[in-house]
């Protein structure tokens, strides 16, 4: 009892020792470097509205700054800007902008060096190279922000927010554009990544590298340079999330590689070169998508294998499914296919007869792509027509044998 008397006391007087500094023209302090160096741990720095060219300011107590009026840290495209170097630290209502462009030492609007706890949230980054940057960090929560880039060459430009050999991390909220990636995760573990924007950048809306037991939940990624990747990565979940417009010759909604175990569900794949690729994927359950309007729903390479692809709705798209080889490892059960003519005749809501998702014509373009060029050729009808009364080159067992006759989705 005494314990915790003395736990009590210690923790009150912290708080009650905590100042608030205001930083600003008319304020005690005029640069932000003073206020830094007068803090104590556990006080506020308010920042009000104004431009500071400080250079570059380094956190290396557990502080909160505050903006207020939206003031703006201008790094002047010269050093990286806010260095965050002690855990519990917050960062909220800030305006950083121009941080330099060095290809090894990474700079950033903010980074977080070997720290815990950290909150970013509510800030607009304009045109840095990299926006935030965490490193061995664990427990942090970025939310709320805006991060803004205009790169043109991916070499000359970082990502959004990029996070690396971090832990129990939360990215949540952020609007993200113009950066390489615009979120970046590698060798990161037990993270979430939920309700963000991604959209044009460069190469990928977000990337997953031997990242471990994530989520990613209702984020929408639109009209990335070649949508999204995940890879050599095991155990993540992919909820109610969006791939919109990622066109291109090496563009996917999703892209999977060496992945295992992973569970894609209530996703929505709308006008991409191919929905999602798999190469190299096996255990992944995937569940109640939809699949609307892409150029190939799915592409499942022959190095997959023990997937299941259950009750998904394949509408509008030119090619439902396709693959590169002839030994079918995966399982199709209660999808819809738009494309099935079938019939229902004992009403069960299934059809009677089983259904062949893959195509010839769809199997020879894997094949040969220059053969697209015959699409909606007569040739290419008839040859389909064909395969569907006398199944002779696509796999016999590439098939769904109870096909839904109405979407899951109306």
């Amino acid at each position: 009892m005494r314990l915790y008397s003395i736990i009590f006391c210690i923790s009150f007087s912290y708080f009650l020792s905590a100042r608030t500094l205001n930083v600003g023209k008319n304020f005690t302090f005029q640069k932000l470097s003073l206020a830094f160096k007068a803090a104590s741990a556990g006080d506020t720095i308010l920042i009000h509205s104004g431009q500071y060219s400080e250079g570059n300011l380094i956190i290396d107590k557990p502080i909160s700054l505050i903006g207020i009026g939206w003031p703006v840290l201008d790094g002047e495209k010269k050093v990286e800007i806010l260095s965050v170097k002690a855990s519990h630290v917050l960062i909220s209502g800030l305006v950083v902008m121009g941080s330099n462009y060095a290809s090894l030492d990474d700079p950033a609007a903010i980074k977080v060096y070997d720290a815990s706890h950290v909150r970013i949230i509510g800030n607009r980054l304009e045109d840095n190279f990299f926006g935030i940057y965490l490193q061995y960090s664990k427990k942090c929560h970025i939310s709320g922000n805006k991060i803004r880039a205009y790169g043109k060459d991916e070499q000359m430009i970082g990502n959004g927010i990029h996070c690396w050999k971090s832990d129990s991390l939360q990215i949540i909220g952020n609007e993200i554009s113009g950066h390489r990636d615009g979120i970046y995760f590698e060798f990161v573990t037990h993270s979430v990544i939920w309700r963000n924007r991604s959209h044009n950048n460069i190469r990928y809306g977000l990337h997953f590298m031997f990242s471990n037991d994530d989520a990613y939940i209702s984020n929408v990624f639109r009209e990335n340079g070649s949508g999204v990747a995940v890879m050599f990565t095991k155990r993540v979940i992919m909820i109610n999330n969006h791939f919109i417009e990622n066109w291109g010759d090496a563009s996917y909604g999703l892209l999977l590689k060496e992945i295992s175990d992973c569970y894609i569900l209530n996703n929505y794949f709308n006008k991409n070169t191919a929905g999602i690729y798999l190469e190299g994927v096996s255990r992944a359950d995937i569940v109640e998508n939809t699949f609307n309007d892409n150029g190939w729903g799915m592409k499942i390479q022959a190095s997959c294998m023990d997937n299941r692809i259950l009750q998904n709705d394949f509408k509008g798209n030119t090619f439902d499914v396709s693959t590169n080889g002839d030994l079918v490892l995966n399982t199709f059960e209660n999808n819809y296919w738009q494309k099935y003519e079938g019939y229902d005749l004992n009403k069960d809501g299934f059809g009677d007869i089983p259904f062949h998702p893959l195509s010839l014509y769809s199997k020879i373009a894997e094949n040969n792509p220059s053969a697209m060029m015959l699409y909606r050729s007569f040739i290419v009808m008839l040859m389909d027509r064909t395969e569907k009364v006398m199944p002779s080159i696509t796999p016999d067992n590439f098939i769904d044998e109870k096909p839904r006759m109405k979407p899951v989705y109306l």
